[in-house]
């Protein structure tokens, strides 16, 4: 139930591309952009800024800047694939695809804790999964993104 409320975030990011005007690409990196620095102001700056900056040194606080990079690649993606699926050129045999890459990208939290609790995981193991699924939607969105792009 979590994770279907993603489906709002991805209307919102629907809504910042469809307004503004430009070209695809920079609509792209200025939504992620934005949206990962709001992700990372409201749920991991406090706890970084405060734990990291004292003397001993954690484990937990490279886990997140870890972390916070894979989420950077991972907002790129599903930016990416929304502005796929606002466009009308896109081949209809692709729409499959577009559609199952984002249904991972809203679900993606609740797939990894599963996997998480099913294989036990550990945190080193779990960051792992996390940047192959992100980079798995990474490729996927390129993919499709390379499609519309004009031929030599």
């Amino acid at each position: 139930m979590k994770a279907t409320v993603d489906l709002a975030d991805l209307a919102g990011l629907q809504l910042a591309l469809g307004r503004n005007a430009g070209k695809g690409e920079y609509k792209i990196m200025v939504a992620a952009m934005g949206w990962a620095t709001a992700e990372l102001l409201t749920s991991r700056c406090v706890p970084l800024w405060v734990g990291a900056r004292g003397i001993e040194f954690d484990w937990r606080y490279l886990q997140m800047g870890l972390d916070s990079n894979i989420s950077l690649a991972q907002h790129v993606a599903a930016a990416a694939l929304v502005w796929l699926s606002s466009r009308h050129d896109l081949p209809p045999r692709l729409r499959l695809p577009l559609g199952l890459l984002l249904a991972l990208s809203v679900y993606k939290a609740f797939l990894l804790e599963w996997a998480g609790q099913a294989l036990g995981l550990g945190p080193w193991a779990a960051l792992g999964a996390r940047a192959a699924l992100a980079g798995a939607l990474g490729l996927g969105a390129l993919r499709l993104l390379v499609t519309l792009l004009p031929g030599p």
